[in-house]
């Protein structure tokens, strides 16, 4: 097994689905930090079976949306001197903007420039959101 130091300071986002850490990587855009981040893939998990998990060492800004939307059952954990001082249990956003476009070809977006679109939560279980414009429904996918 792979053995990766504690950090000292900075975050750890723990409990991320199998197969779903590059992405997050991705979209958090943690590619342009100078600081060190490891990306664990397909960690044996008692809770999930397998599971990925990414350690920033530094203090960065995160996302939250882009994070639930990506993987809403995500523990992130804030790390000072060695000890988590602080953790966050994410959920799937309520209203997501600026992240996801409407997929209906007649909305109003689809043709002028807007810009943070608002979009709505209206079913849960299957990550469907409502465009503030035109009110279509748009699932959020995942890659």
């Amino acid at each position: 097994m792979i053995n990766v130091s504690q950090l000292k300071k900075g975050i750890v986002i723990d409990h991320i689905e199998a197969g779903h850490g590059f992405r997050i990587y991705k979209e958090l855009h943690l590619d342009r930090i100078d600081d060190p981040v490891v990306l664990l893939n397909n960690i044996p998990s008692k809770k999930m079976g397998k599971k990925d998990m990414l350690k920033i060492e530094t203090d960065v800004e995160l996302d939250m949306d882009v994070l639930g939307l990506i993987d809403p059952n995500v523990t992130i954990n804030f790390v000072h001197e060695g000890e988590v001082t602080s953790k966050l249990n994410l959920t799937l956003p309520r209203e997501v903007v600026g992240i996801m476009k409407c997929k209906n070809p007649r909305c109003i977006t689809q043709y002028e420039k807007v810009d943070k679109i608002h979009f709505y939560l209206v079913d849960e279980e299957k990550k469907i959101y409502r465009c503030e414009y035109c009110d279509a429904y748009t699932q959020f996918i995942e890659e």
